[in-house]
C-alpha cells in the first residue's frame, strides 16, 4: 500500500515587502531609501545622489521578519513569476 502524500502549500508574499527588498548575489538583503518621491527642490546636491545607493539590512530581527513576508525573494531574483 502507498504512503499518502501530505501536500506542502505555497506561502503568500507581502508584495509591498517584495517591491521594496531585493536579494544579491551573495544573499544580503538590500533596500533603497524612503524620502525619493517629493520635496526634493530643497535638499542638497548631495543629499539627493544618497538616495540613489541601496542599502544592505544589516539587523537580523529585520532579515528575518523580511525573509518571512517575502520567502521567495531569492529563488525568483532573475524571472520572477507573473
Amino acid at each position: 500500500m502507498a504512503k499518502k502524500k501530505t501536500k506542502k502549500y505555497k506561502i503568500k508574499t507581502y508584495k509591498a515587502a517584495a517591491k521594496r527588498f531585493r536579494v544579491t548575489g551573495t544573499g544580503k538583503i538590500v533596500r533603497t531609501k524612503g524620502g525619493k518621491s517629493h520635496l526634493r527642490r530643497r535638499k542638497s546636491q548631495r543629499t539627493k545622489q544618497k538616495f540613489d545607493k541601496m542599502l544592505v539590512v544589516t539587523c537580523s530581527g529585520d532579515r528575518k521578519r523580511i525573509q518571512r513576508m517575502a520567502p521567495y525573494l531569492k529563488k525568483y531574483k532573475a524571472n520572477p513569476p507573473r
